[in-house]
């Protein structure tokens, strides 16, 4: 891609994210949805495959169905109450309807069946785009509307989200369908604090964006897309293949790792609040995803690839990648939790 085009179409990205922070109306906030949407249209279309138009297309139409639904709540608000601003959503049919558009922009459970099939079909690099970036401007909106959303709808989400996201993951053998899948088990751990505790929204957010971003550009360095691919990085990289062990421990929420954070904090917040069978089952539904994510650390760690293979094996070469941001988030990714108080103190 040319460019001058990528730069473009990122400090789009960037500016719809942007726009999206800074407003308090539904037209605006609205307006920097579609910019993003827009903006990253071309970069999953760029390898002109069929998966990726594929791919390109279904993001295409589930944003646009959402951004519709988000337009219809937001002027029905308006029609109702007289309001646009985003915090004044207080009629429970449109504050139902918006919580709703933005959880199928996310992918949240039971409107999650698009994203593993998306970002089956683009590049590591463009589903890293779409796992991270992407989530913030609806979870910030998320976060503005969850005080006039009603809470059985956001638990109902949350932990829906939690169960699918594990189970989902538990039979697949594509790398980016188990990181799709469990993008969707944390973005229900983030759901379900949204409305009581935003804080541990944004600490399970900003970790999760820590461990998703090691674990994309550990795949992307080591060109690994299946499973049974995973059994031979350890020639191209062995201590990186050691490293990715532990961030994907650390996805699973394992203390002592960054990911043990979050829920930690979650099931805390949840038991305090008297929530205790909520906080059960969110903690039994974890250890779906932990199963996959040792399911992974097993190929990668203890299997070899067998001898006799049609393929070419790709013994060690020296990579072009750059490996600054990779060595950055996986140190992030493992070693915060020791400073979790610090993190609570500067958030708070």
């Amino acid at each position: 891609m040319n460019p001058y085009v990528l730069s473009i179409l990122l400090i789009s990205l960037g500016l719809g994210t942007t726009l999206t922070f800074m407003s308090s109306h539904w037209l605006l906030a609205w307006m920097g949805l579609e910019i993003n949407t827009l903006a990253i249209i071309p970069l999953m279309a760029k390898e002109h495959h069929p998966r990726a138009v594929e791919a390109t297309t279904k993001y295409f139409l589930i944003q646009a169905t959402a951004a519709a639904m988000i337009l219809f709540a937001a002027s029905t608000n308006a029609w109702i109450c007289g309001q646009w601003d985003i915090n004044q959503m207080s009629h429970p049919l449109t504050s139902t309807i918006a919580t709703t558009a933005l959880a199928l922009k996310i992918g949240l459970a039971p409107l999650h069946l698009w994203l593993p099939e998306v970002l089956q079909g683009i590049t590591l690099t463009t589903g890293l785009i779409l796992s991270t970036w992407q989530k913030l401007a609806p979870i910030a909106l998320i976060l503005q509307t969850a005080n006039n959303t009603h809470p059985l709808l956001l638990t109902t989400l949350a932990l829906t989200s939690t169960l699918v996201g594990g189970w989902g993951g538990l039979n697949q053998t594509q790398l980016r369908k188990i990181l799709a899948y469990s993008s969707i088990a944390h973005l229900g751990w983030m759901i379900l604090m949204s409305q009581m505790a935003p804080l541990m929204t944004l600490i399970a957010l900003i970790t999760y964006i820590i461990m998703t971003t090691a674990a994309f550009l550990t795949l992307n360095n080591i060109n690994s897309t299946k499973t049974i691919t995973l059994a031979s990085a350890w020639t191209k990289a062995p201590s990186l293949t050691a490293l990715t062990c532990l961030i994907l421990l650390s996805l699973g929420g394992l203390p002592p790792l960054t990911g043990f954070m979050p829920k930690w904090l979650i099931i805390q917040e949840l038991a305090n609040q008297g929530l205790t069978p909520t906080a059960t089952i969110i903690a039994m539904t974890a250890l779906l995803s932990l199963y996959f994510y040792l399911r992974l650390a097993h190929a990668l760690t203890l299997t070899l690839s067998p001898q006799t293979t049609n393929a070419t094996t790709p013994w060690r070469t020296s990579t072009k990648q750059p490996t600054l941001a990779l060595a950055l988030t996986t140190i992030l990714a493992t070693c915060l939790l020791p400073i979790t108080p610090t993190i609570f103190t500067i958030l708070t």
